[in-house]
């Protein structure tokens, strides 16, 4: 596959902050374009993303200049290309984001070359084969509905609540999942007035609420009016590393009334960032005898693992986490963040590949989730069109496109 052209140029991400998107053309006239996102909870050891202009100066002056009319065997030639020529372990000379978009754009055009859907090209490349006489993989949903910690301008410690339908297919689950959603909104409106209905920046309710449990108590209300209480899960995403003027043992008390009550299937980082210790007793209390998917609780890693192969096999050296975010901006390549997958299915965790709080209409995610046959997806709220626009490609998949 030859490279032909590589144009770059900055656009808006979902927070109105300036992102990179890239268009390139093979060599057979097939062109691709790809965006990528920004996070703003980010972990400490993620790949570094340069400001917008200079990763576009980067891709023009650089990255252009080196691929263009250069054949790559691969998508893993590529990548293996543009790490080296960046030549740093955090990506800081490019920038994790130029890197990116060229990869996504080039995975893009080659999927359209062979006249595939980009998950099936995803699947090909990343080596896993499902029977098509069974029952279609698909990502469980991890909906969020209420935002909190660093993704809104509210009281709540924890940034993320979720509702995980249980349910047989991706089209049953939005259904399920954005009936509570609606009913959740019109609840908080009734409660707190008309403002409690303003959105965060993943597209959740972004009230003040009484505590951080409060949200738990009117998700559940609003599911169990609905008869749907018994078709769901819960869960949140603490990321505690960014939580403040809260003390490790408070936070563990809040936990374990959390479990005892909620009996949620999911917590993600519930403690900072590099605390192995406390993610490792958390994942010890309350996995039960399964591993991974099977576990009672999914303890996963983020800002603890950050998409990165040696975080990871320190986390599962130290026994920490369960499950595992996989965000391909946290590691900078296609690839990499494929093999990340690989090592986490090594390792039995469960597997969620998931947006970014900054996020673009490009849908490049949803296909990467249902391409590696993903555990879990988070992709935000059902508002807001970079968020929708991932819901409605799942469902095109899911149709067979």
């Amino acid at each position: 596959m030859k490279v032909s052209s590589l144009s770059a140029r900055q656009i808006l991400d979902s927070r109105g902050q300036w992102t990179v998107e890239v268009a390139l053309t093979l060599q057979n006239g097939v062109r691709a374009t790809a965006s990528v996102p920004q996070g703003k909870s980010t972990g400490a050891t993620e790949a570094r993303a340069l400001p917008a202009a200079m990763a576009v100066r980067n891709i023009k002056s650089v990255i252009a200049t080196r691929i263009i009319h250069k054949d790559f065997l691969d998508q893993a030639a590529l990548d293996e290309f543009l790490v080296r020529l960046d030549g740093t372990k955090a990506k800081s000379r490019l920038g994790a984001n130029a890197i990116l978009a060229v990869s996504i754009a080039f995975l893009r055009a080659t999927a359209r070359t062979k006249k595939v859907p980009l998950w099936k090209h995803i699947r090909d490349v990343y080596g896993i084969w499902v029977d098509p006489t069974t029952t279609t993989l698909h990502p469980r949903l991890f909906m969020n509905v209420v935002n909190g910690g660093l993704h809104a301008g509210n009281n709540l410690h924890f940034q993320e609540y979720l509702v995980i339908p249980r349910v047989r297919t991706f089209a049953e689950s939005v259904d399920v999942g954005t009936k509570i959603y609606h009913a959740l909104g019109a609840a908080l409106a009734r409660a707190k007035g008309h403002g409690a209905a303003n959105l965060g920046d993943e597209g959740g309710f972004a009230p003040n609420f009484k505590d951080d449990l409060e949200p738990f108590r009117m998700i559940h209300a609003a599911a169990k009016k609905l008869k749907l209480d018994k078709k769901i899960d819960l869960g949140i995403d603490a990321a505690a590393t960014d939580i403040k003027g809260m003390t490790r043992a408070r936070l563990n008390n809040l936990y374990k009334k959390l479990i005892k009550e909620y009996a949620p299937l999911y917590i993600e980082d519930p403690f900072s960032e590099n605390d192995f210790k406390n993610f490792a007793a958390i994942t010890a209390a309350n996995a039960g005898a399964g591993a991974g998917v099977k576990s009672k609780l999914w303890i996963a890693g983020d800002d603890l693992t950050t998409t990165n192969t040696d975080r990871m096999a320190l986390a599962h050296a130290k026994k920490s986490v369960n499950a595992i975010i996989i965000k391909p901006n946290q590691i900078g390549s296609v690839t990499e963040a494929l093999n990340a997958v690989r090592l986490a299915r090594e390792y039995g965790w469960a597997v969620v590949v998931s947006h970014r709080s900054g996020e673009t209409n490009d849908d490049f995610i949803a296909d990467f989730a249902y391409g590696v046959a993903a555990d879990g997806f988070k992709l935000g709220a059902p508002a807001r069109g970079e968020r929708v626009a991932k819901y409605n490609r799942l469902l095109e998949i899911e149709e067979g496109k």
